[in-house]
């Protein structure tokens, strides 16, 4: 058997149910099962477990994430699992994302804006970047991995490849980073940018903060370094570099020419339709755009919403899939998809997968009709549910409440409820939403709970570095001892609306209690400072809709209150229950309160199985002599920020 691609660091054994999940999981891989389900509670170490099965095989691994709080979690436990390979992060890169829309009743054209996050588009080329140079690849990615992404074959066939000592001219290597995106500059070196000064080229690619040097002598490549882009002082000496593009939808000049003459016969079509139908102003307007962007392709090989155009670029056929990031994935020799696929809380990523095309769909649809955009726009998409299917590589779906479709599915249902700390499922407690003899309702009810919490020291202090060590699979670079503001119990209120926890937050905070609030207007960078200066006590409340709830990992937190919970639907069903109470589930102290004034089908189907979860968790307890204990888990930032350095 060849030498195992990925070096699994831990200090930790598998204990409790994970030898077993472990064992019988790699059984089913390699007995070549599709599908595959761990039902993992929270706590028990569904991470962990998937560590060491991934371990065990050598091909690049794909793990999926509902939302990007729970990708950059799983992104900073899979790189400290493993140091040595290439762990990466990949979601939207937008802060803010106003698609391309058209409301016919306003007759009013909403034209596409965003604010791209640099810092997530960096990582998200280290990601497509080293999936096409090395095979030892984890990509923790949120459900927009499924959008349209570019051919990753031009992608890769755009790259420049330079080695020492290789015959190069100067104004050739200019003309090729220009073709490939890059913008030439004679000021401030930043992403995608490069300049020149005599024969010496300084280039700032797009996946790292780093200055690629290379200096020609004799129409050669004299030297290849790597320099720090502050002091500029050389980091490495290299014998050769790849250079990939500063964006992932790349054409070569042929191709752009063909996809010239494709557009224009498209054009031609459709405004033969709208003369047709005597819709004149569709016409018009469908021309000025569209020619519009023709000369910009033709001039520069880029144009403003160039996705719209991707069929044609990339020689698709109508109604073709797109080229995702699973198209950057290898396959075997028979075409198969050759990678793992992890499901992180499937339960509610399957259902993102299965609604992202209609929606897309819709919005383009109104868009094409009124002549903002050509049929084609349509192949600018998310996948369908159909197509994901098939790019699926073997996968194993994680989670505590996995759905029909899963369990459905999957050969075998690996459970995995047994905490390595003898944790069991916090006890339930459900009080009224309004008591009417007392006049008291269940803010001023929580209002109470949350300062005898607060006011409980409940979290141990955590040791030194020195004395624990460096923990298990983490980078020195990284400080992993951030401190904590104090050793008070931690809330967590779930709402029913954004509104309701921006509120509530108000009026804690006249209270004198500190609070925040988290929910899906919240940027990406943001949601993990939060989090982490909720571990630290910088707040002891936080309050949330629906992110506060799958795989998040707080393990400070004493108590969980959710707030209506007998309004029956999507956000207080069974499901959605069980995930919420699970963020109490990683403390000894940790017990869930429920405000309903009726018992519903869902929280009765909750209580049930968390009771038959506890009678499991405390028989084995009992049979092998285990005292519960908290989960201890140091304080560490989720990503990997750059600080932003200013370049002269």
């Amino acid at each position: 058997m060849s030498e195992k691609i990925f070096k699994l660091k831990s200090n930790f054994s598998p204990t409790g149910d994970q030898p077993q999940a472990i064992e019988k999981l790699i059984k089913g891989m390699k007995r070549g099962d599709k599908f595959q389900t761990l039902l993992g509670i929270t706590g028990s170490g569904k991470t962990f477990t998937m560590a060491n099965v991934m371990a065990e095989f050598n091909r690049p691994v794909l793990v999926m994430a509902p939302n990007k709080s729970l990708a950059a979690q799983l992104y900073r436990e899979y790189k400290n699992f493993f140091p040595e390979n290439s762990v990466n992060y990949f979601v939207s890169y937008y802060d803010y994302y106003q698609p391309e829309a058209y409301m016919p009743n306003s007759d009013t054209y909403i034209e596409k804006e965003a604010m791209i996050n640099q810092e997530i588009d960096k990582l998200r080329h280290q990601a497509t970047s080293a999936l096409l140079t090395r095979r030892d690849v984890i990509v923790v990615a949120s459900v927009s991995c499924i959008y349209n992404l570019g051919v990753p074959m031009n992608y890769f066939e755009a790259s420049i490849n330079l080695e020492v000592g290789q015959q190069i001219v100067r104004q050739d290597l200019i003309r090729q980073l220009i073709k490939i995106q890059f913008e030439r500059t004679p000021g401030e070196l930043v992403r995608g940018k490069f300049r020149v000064r005599g024969d010496m080229f300084e280039i700032m690619p797009a996946s790292d903060s780093v200055i690629y040097r290379i200096e020609l002598a004799d129409q050669k490549v004299a030297t290849i370094s790597i320099a720090d882009i502050l002091t500029r002082k050389i980091k490495s000496e290299e014998n050769e570099l790849i250079i990939f593009p500063p964006k992932h939808f790349i054409s070569t000049q042929p191709q752009i020419e063909h996809a010239i003459k494709e557009i224009n016969a498209e054009l031609k079509d459709r405004l033969k339709f709208f003369e047709k139908k005597k819709l004149y102003l569709e016409a018009e307007r469908l021309q000025r755009r569209t020619k519009y962007d023709m000369e910009m392709l033709h001039s520069l090989g880029y144009c403003h919403g160039i996705e719209n155009y991707s069929r044609h670029l990339a020689g698709k056929l109508a109604g073709e899939a797109p080229d995702t990031l699973f198209s950057y994935f290898p396959k075997d020799k028979n075409g198969k998809p050759d990678f793992t696929l992890i499901m992180d809380e499937s339960h509610i990523g399957l259902p993102q997968v299965r609604g992202m095309y209609e929606g897309d769909k819709s919005r383009k649809e109104m868009l094409i009709q009124y002549g903002w955009r050509m049929p084609s726009a349509l192949d600018n998409r998310p996948l369908k549910f159909i197509e994901f299917e098939k790019l699926m590589g073997q996968t194993v779906f994680t989670s505590a409440t996995p759905s029909d479709w899963e369990i459905r599915h999957s050969s075998q249902i690996v459970e995995q409820v047994i905490r390595p700390t003898g944790l069991i499922d916090p006890e339930i407690e459900v009080r009224p939403v309004f008591n009417k003899k007392k006049n008291y309702s269940q803010i001023d009810d929580i209002i109470m709970e949350c300062k005898k919490i607060i006011s409980q020291n409940v979290i141990a202090s955590e040791p030194s570095r020195a004395k624990r060590g460096n923990p298990a699979g983490s980078p020195r670079s990284v400080d992993y001892n951030l401190p904590r503001d104090d050793t008070s119990g931690r809330v967590i209120i779930n709402t029913l609306t954004k509104k309701q926890a921006e509120d509530l937050h108000n009026y804690l905070e006249k209270k004198g209690m500190k609070s925040n609030y988290m929910h899906s207007d919240t940027k990406t960078f943001a949601r993990t400072e939060i989090l982490m200066d909720f571990r630290r006590g910088k707040f002891n409340i936080l309050i949330g809709v629906n992110l506060l709830r799958e795989g998040l990992d707080l393990p400070e937190v004493t108590l969980v209150a959710i707030l209506d919970a007998d309004r029956e639907g999507f956000l207080r069903s069974e499901t959605s229950l069980i995930q919420i109470m699970g963020r109490a589930a990683r403390n000894v102290s940790g017990k869930v309160i429920l405000y309903a004034d009726n018992i519903t089908g869902s929280i009765e189907r909750a209580m049930r199985e968390v009771n038959r979860r506890r009678k499991v968790q405390m028989a084995y307890n009992k049979k092998h002599g285990i005292t519960p204990k908290s989960i201890s888990k140091i304080i560490e930032n989720l990503l990997d920020m750059e600080e932003k350095k200013e370049v002269l």
